[in-house]
């Protein structure tokens, strides 16, 4: 759905999508209805028909040692799928209800945080969404009488305007006594240096280590319950120093991307109780995470965000332009800080997709890929000991996978040169594998959408394509969301040698990666 040309209209219409939200989830076979039984059962018979109707090349002598190659690779990711499914399932069914009961208990027994600090940074939002924003922090804040100060990062009077209208009008009572707000105009371009005034400002208030700090988007709208449900983690737990939140999302743009967002999503509750199982996470997500206020009281903290950077033997010293939220995680990394994801606390994400959608959408993966390659370098640096032997080797996976998920794509491709059958007996096995897979996801969604199998190995493969162009590319950033910046360093000598640097790299890797395949399939013969 494209986004509602008027305020009210928009703001109509988000009322509709968050009631939706607000209603219980429906859980188990109560999701599916029959009409989508029905769809999903004609898709397994038509690939058994397809089986069984299609001459089976896998097991042909010529072709033999590509089954074997793509089977291997099928069992090892299918079972390191499996193995966070089934983390995640020991997670949710055994220590999250302790943590939970923990938790509850001390925030019903009347405890509270000294003082919560709240930072967010807008930059041109929709008003409709900055209010409803704003209105569900303070609605919080008064229920549950929690002394406040609301920390806001702007580039230009529009959105300072917008809040303070709104504060106004509809929070004059709790504002002053009880939550206090604090505009912070950033003098400098970019969300990180915006981040770094508030942590400033929050210090020179006089913030206490025993504090609690929240960090958020302006497009990040709280659930009724978010306060309550994150706050007493940390009082039941004195190891805890950072958490994030589970998320949906509301999006106003094409209806695939709406499915592809809400996939992404399953697969982040599914991954986050993973991780969270071994104390960790891989990312403390921008839209909600939360800290001990001690943490950003620290210089250090405050400069990783502000000027977080990598020195490449190629592109020298470049400063990253987003992903704070992986900055912020990695420095707690090297503190060996407690990290966990907090499943029944919803933060609601507002996407609003104007520009074409799959151009969005490798936006989005060469942004993420992108804060995933350059902090997941440093990460697997630091060590198993340090980071956490199963999340080091997460780290490490994401890496490999970006490679093995393209060897399947590429071998069907190769193979079809000896048998044309080959590649539609790869093509089925996609397609059954990715339905059994997301028969996984449907028990973290909130609605069953049966266009998901099909998504998903286009996420995987584009995600994978995207990854490895980002790896010869690290310095490369761009952010539509905040004003299209961009890194791209003009048309400079030393900028036009390293760029073609950086396409010869990709080019002969990925001729060789290929070249590779096709000699060890037999398509083309080996010169030693």
């Amino acid at each position: 759905m494209s986004c509602p040309e008027t305020e009210y209209g928009f703001d109509k219409d988000l009322t509709v999508r968050l009631r939706a939200f607000s209603k219980p989830a429906v859980k188990g076979f109560r999701k599916w209805s029959l009409l989508q039984l029905f769809i999903l059962g004609c898709m397994i018979l038509v690939i058994a028909w397809l089986l069984t109707g299609v001459s089976n090349r896998f097991f042909q002598p010529d072709l033999m040692h590509i089954t074997i190659t793509l089977g291997t690779l099928g069992i090892w990711r299918f079972g390191w799928w499996f193995n966070h499914a089934v983390r995640a399932e020991i997670y949710q069914r055994s220590k999250w209800p302790a943590m939970r009961a923990g938790a509850s208990q001390l925030w019903e027994s009347g405890w509270r945080p000294p003082h919560l600090h709240i930072q967010m940074t807008t930059y041109f939002e929709e008003p409709a969404i900055t209010k409803r924003v704003i209105g569900s922090i303070l609605a919080q804040i008064k229920r549950e009488g929690i002394p406040t100060t609301l920390y806001i990062g702007t580039g230009s009077a529009y959105d300072e305007m917008i809040i303070r209208e709104f504060v106004e009008t509809h929070a004059a009572d709790i504002t002053g006594d009880l939550a206090q707000l604090v505009f912070v105009r950033q003098n400098q371009p970019g969300k990180r240096m915006a981040i770094g005034l508030i942590l400033r400002a929050i210090n020179r208030a006089g913030a206490q280590a025993d504090d609690l700090v929240i960090f958020m988007d302006g497009d990040a709208l709280y659930g009724t319950d978010v306060l309550e449900k994150t706050m007493p983690m940390f009082g039941v737990d004195p190891d805890l120093q950072a958490l994030t939140t589970n998320e949906e999302v509301i999006c106003y743009g094409p209806a695939w991307i709406q499915s592809w967002l809400n996939m992404r999503f399953a697969q982040r509750r599914l991954a986050m109780q993973s991780h969270a199982l071994s104390d960790k996470v891989l990312t403390l997500t921008g839209r909600m995470s939360m800290f001990r206020a001690k943490h950003i009281m620290s210089e250090r903290f405050i400069r990783t965000i502000e000027a977080d950077h990598l020195d490449h033997w190629l592109w020298g010293r470049f400063r990253f332009l987003s992903g704070d939220d992986k900055s912020t995680w990695y420095y707690m990394l090297t503190c060996g800080a407690k990290m966990t994801y907090v499943p029944d606390a919803t933060v609601y994400t507002i996407e609003v997709i104007k520009e074409n959608g799959f151009e969005r959408m490798v936006q989005n993966f060469r942004r993420w890929s992108g804060n995933m390659l350059r902090n997941g370098r440093r990460a697997i640096a630091l060590g198993p000991r340090q980071v956490n032997p199963f999340i080091w080797w997460c780290i490490v996976d994401q890496r490999i996978a970006m490679w093995t998920m393209l060897v399947s794509p590429i071998l069907a491709i190769l193979g079809s040169f000896i048998d044309p059958v080959y590649f539609w007996s790869c093509l089925i096995w996609v397609i059954a594998s990715r339905i059994l897979l997301c028969l996984f996801l449907f028990r973290y969604s909130r609605t069953i959408d049966l266009s998901w199998p099909f998504i998903l190995y286009i996420n995987q493969v584009t995600n994978a394509a995207v990854k490895v162009y980002m790896i010869f590319h690290l310095s490369k950033q761009n952010w539509s969301n905040r004003g299209n910046q961009s890194t791209e360093r003009g048309i400079s000598l030393q900028a036009s040698l390293q760029n073609g640097m950086a396409k010869f790299q990709l080019l002969t890797t990925a001729c060789g990666f290929v070249l590779g395949l096709a000699i060890y399939i037999g398509l083309v013969p080996s010169p030693f």
